[in-house]
């Protein structure tokens, strides 16, 4: 459920499901709200599931779990995948050092297996695994003004400047933490985290205080980070050998990927893979799954399709086999093949680039 029901209903909201969480889908106009957040700046509130990892072994027991390094400094973060005995990916999550104790972010979907998986896993070590989702609220605030936006009501504090780094402070005497976020909507971008009976209070002051924002919600987040090139975990990742999907950032090839204790190929190989994550754009939108073809030949599928507000046409990202091209190509629309072509990611370039955009190393 989202933190703000009543809030966002008298803004207009209507609401869709995320995992088990209800979470605001629009204000309405939604092709509107999106060119609000590219051209200045819009506040949405997240529905991530959170754990909290608290003991001595806490930064040792979720570095060995997951595929990228756990920042031992304070104020620091990192963008991971859980990964399958195969190598795929069953979840990623976003890991914050605070301290005394490791905040994760997680797909709501994710949270309770996780945390159950984990506290299996704990008996040797001195960890505790807490799902601490009803805690918090995770406001994201997008857009080439996000930078203004966070300075004209963040007190005691600047605002950070390193990706997934984070300071604390406080809004309206509020203390809240904000996190540089890693460009997912291709923007400028940051979170706002605070304790979950201070919410109405924050997400005001974000809509309305210092540089007024414009809310929006999950429709909007599709779109914004469909044109940045972004993968996300429910129509992208879930179930992918990170190589495939091309993102690099929550990867560190140094220490392995980990599953619980045991250590798992370097998801796949370091080379080329057998399909890749592109760029579309077609005479009609396509549905999710739709079958892309070069020839008669099927190449991919559609993993997600929209008509692009900023570029006025139908885009669609899609996996494909690694050589395809866009000679001869089409996607199925409807029951009919309606021409398709190739284009280089992100579909549209804003005032940052996502840390996920797909990039694959060669096979040499």
């Amino acid at each position: 459920m989202t933190v703000l029901q009543d809030v966002h209903e008298d803004h207009g909201a209507t609401f869709t499901e995320r995992g088990d969480r209800r979470v605001v889908d629009s204000y309405g106009r939604p092709d509107r709200t999106h060119r609000a957040v590219r051209n200045v700046v819009g506040v949405c509130e997240f529905g991530y599931g959170v754990l909290v990892v608290t003991g001595d072994d806490r930064v040792e027991f979720v570095d060995n779990a997951v595929s990228n390094r756990v920042p031992a400094a304070d104020g620091q973060g990192c963008y991971a995948l859980l990964l399958d005995p195969q190598g795929k990916i069953t979840t990623d999550m976003y890991v914050y050092n605070a301290g005394e104790r490791l905040l994760v972010f997680l797909p709501p979907s994710r949270t309770e297996a996780v945390a159950e998986d984990w506290g299996d896993k704990t008996f040797i070590q001195d960890v505790e695994i807490r799902v601490a989702t009803d805690d918090f609220a995770v406001f994201g605030v997008h857009g080439p003004k996000a930078t203004e936006k966070i300075a004209s009501v963040l007190n005691n504090a600047a605002s950070p400047e390193a990706p997934l780094s984070f300071v604390r402070g406080s809004m309206r005497d509020i203390g809240v933490t904000v996190v540089r976020a890693d460009g997912l909507a291709g923007e400028e971008g940051f979170e706002v985290i605070c304790a979950a009976e201070s919410a109405e209070h924050v997400f005001d002051t974000l809509v309305n205080r210092g540089m007024n924002a414009a809310p929006f919600g999950y429709r909007v987040w599709n779109s914004l980070t469909l044109e940045a090139g972004t993968p996300l975990f429910e129509s992208e990742l879930e179930g992918r050998i990170p190589n495939v999907a091309g993102i690099r950032n929550a990867l560190d090839f140094e220490k392995g990927c980990y599953v619980g204790q045991e250590v798992v190929s370097r998801v796949e190989n370091r080379g080329r893979p057998s399909k890749r994550l592109v760029g579309l754009t077609a005479e009609a939108v396509p549905d999710a799954g739709a079958a892309v073809f070069a020839g008669d030949s099927a190449v991919g599928e559609v993993t997600r399709g929209i008509e692009s507000p900023d570029r006025e046409e139908p885009i669609a990202l899609a996996f494909v086999e690694f050589e395809a091209d866009s000679e001869d190509l089409t996607v199925r629309v409807d029951g009919q093949d309606v021409a398709a072509e190739l284009v280089e990611l992100p579909f549209v370039e804003g005032s940052d680039r996502s840390a996920r955009l797909p990039a694959y190393e060669s096979a040499e």
